[in-house]
């Protein structure tokens, strides 16, 4: 499990990127990028990190489960996810 200071980290990133999303927007069209350096580094959008919502764990993350494959194997394997079962062959 990841520590809960770096999940909360990302969170306040989103936080902010949220926040200044119309104004980066705003910068970005008129050309300004004095303005967009001046704004907070975490108000970037690209600084936010994809984490698993179980264990925060930022490697092999899989964005149409919204987890790692390790939590999504489990899940799979426990029957938690619908319409996913294990191959065989």
């Amino acid at each position: 499990m990841a520590k809960k200071s770096w999940m909360e980290r990302n969170k306040k990133r989103t936080e902010l990127a949220k926040k200044y999303a119309e104004k980066r927007a705003e910068l970005k069209a008129k050309g300004d990028y004095l303005g967009l350096a001046k704004l907070p580094r975490n108000s970037s959008p690209v600084r936010i990190v994809n984490r698993c919502r179980i264990t925060g764990r930022r490697r092999a993350y899989m964005r149409k489960f919204g987890c790692s494959r390790l939590t999504f194997r489990e899940a799979a394997l426990n029957g938690l996810i619908p319409g996913v079962t294990k191959a065989s062959w």
